[in-house]
């Protein structure tokens, strides 16, 4: 079933570190679904580090906010579908 990526404009946000390989292929596979998102950089912005730990309750990376429902970690199914909804 094909998915309507543009139908529905998501907001997307990755809080990440430029260390972190989940990270990367997190960021790269929502770039191969032609998502755009928000990159947050949690190493340079410790603001952005509080609000990702208030909205997750996890101090790892990444994180990723998809219209305010979060996935902790590059789970592939959770994220494809919540893009979907």
């Amino acid at each position: 079933m094909p998915k309507e990526t543009g139908t529905k404009k998501k907001r997307v946000i990755v809080f990440s570190t430029p260390s972190c390989p989940h990270c990367n292929h997190a960021k790269q596979y929502l770039r191969q679904q032609g998502v755009r998102f928000r990159d947050v950089d949690v190493s340079r912005d410790a603001a952005a580090a509080r609000d990702m730990v208030r909205r997750s309750g996890q101090q790892g990376v990444p994180v990723i906010d998809i219209n305010g429902r979060i996935v902790v970690g590059f789970n592939r199914a959770e994220v494809d579908r919540l893009l979907s909804q």
